[in-house]
């Protein structure tokens, strides 16, 4: 009878506010989460000695490391691993990977948040079986992951479609959150400075999970994320599209959200996914909010699995 292998990967998935650590065992192609942690993403120098003493009670193989960005993943820069210009306080050009790579000294993996969570719902969730699929997330920020043909997208840096900029609402007076394209010369802003969870409470004046009853607030949003969806549907023609985070919970997002696209791509892409079955097509997120983690340690284990078969 054949022995099974069994190894143990550990994936870090770093958000705007908190930081969600996990193991995973490796068993015949699969992974299932062991044992999971979450940290508040308070400064690097405070939070990432604490996340390496959490590891050190596993015998990991290997480690995956999918982080808010923008991110420094060309594997020959001076400054591979690195957070970069974030606007996060405490996080501006700091080495995720380093301290992990020495304190560890396992293979790393390091990709963004969305390229994270994209990896494993195509793997092994609502894009199971499709080989273009983009993931976005609407939470304290948007991002977007892109999936295609079993390797993440990275070019010149890597995706930033949260940043896409996009037509002001014709109602909105809000100038928009992000601290790069708030009062742009141009007639608009970002995807994220409207649309993502702090925009929606700095312009309503309360958190969205309390405007569940205000329409104005949903039609606004629907808005602006059909704006950011057609425009992928456009540029990359994925395969699929799934789209997490908190700011999706709201009853009836996803279907507003389906409206505009078809609205906005009027018919110029004529096929029956668009024209009949966009609920298949603009999903939510098979592995609900273990997307990102699972993903991170699928990239743990290509990292182990480049160290074992060079």
């Amino acid at each position: 009878m054949r022995r099974r292998v069994k190894i143990l990967i550990g994936g870090i998935e770093a958000g705007g506010t908190k930081i969600i650590c996990g193991v995973g065992e490796v068993r015949d192609g699969k992974i299932r989460i062991l044992s999971e942690m979450r940290f508040p993403t308070t400064t690097a120098a405070q939070v990432l000695p604490e996340i390496i003493n959490w590891f050190k009670q596993y015998s990991i193989e290997s480690l995956g490391i999918a982080s808010f960005g923008p991110l420094d993943l060309k594997k020959d820069s001076p400054t591979y691993g690195y957070i970069k210009a974030t606007p996060k306080k405490g996080w501006q050009d700091v080495d995720f990977v380093g301290p992990f790579a020495r304190a560890l000294s396992v293979p790393i993996e390091f990709d963004t948040d969305v390229n994270g969570a994209a990896l494993g719902e195509a793997v092994y969730g609502a894009g199971m079986g499709c080989p273009v699929v983009s993931y976005m997330t609407v939470g304290t920020g948007i991002g977007v992951g892109l999936y295609c043909d079993g390797k993440l997208l990275h070019g010149l840096v890597h995706p930033e479609a949260g940043h896409m900029l996009i037509q002001r609402h014709p109602k909105d007076t809000y100038e928009g959150s992000c601290p790069f394209h708030k009062d742009s010369f141009l007639p608009g802003g970002c995807l994220e400075g409207y649309a993502c969870g702090p925009a929606i409470q700095k312009r309503w004046g309360a958190p969205g999970e309390t405007l569940h009853n205000r329409k104005e607030v949903w039609e606004m949003e629907a808005y602006y994320l059909g704006q950011g969806v057609s425009n992928l549907v456009l540029l990359y023609s994925p395969d699929r599209i799934i789209i997490g985070g908190g700011v999706m919970h709201q009853e009836g997002l996803f279907d507003m959200v389906r409206a505009e696209v078809k609205k906005n791509l009027a018919g110029y892409i004529h096929l029956d996914m668009v024209d009949s079955r966009l609920a298949e097509y603009i999903v939510p997120p098979a592995l609900g909010d273990h997307a990102g983690l699972t993903g991170a340690i699928e990239l743990g284990k290509r990292a182990w699995e480049n160290a074992n078969h060079e």
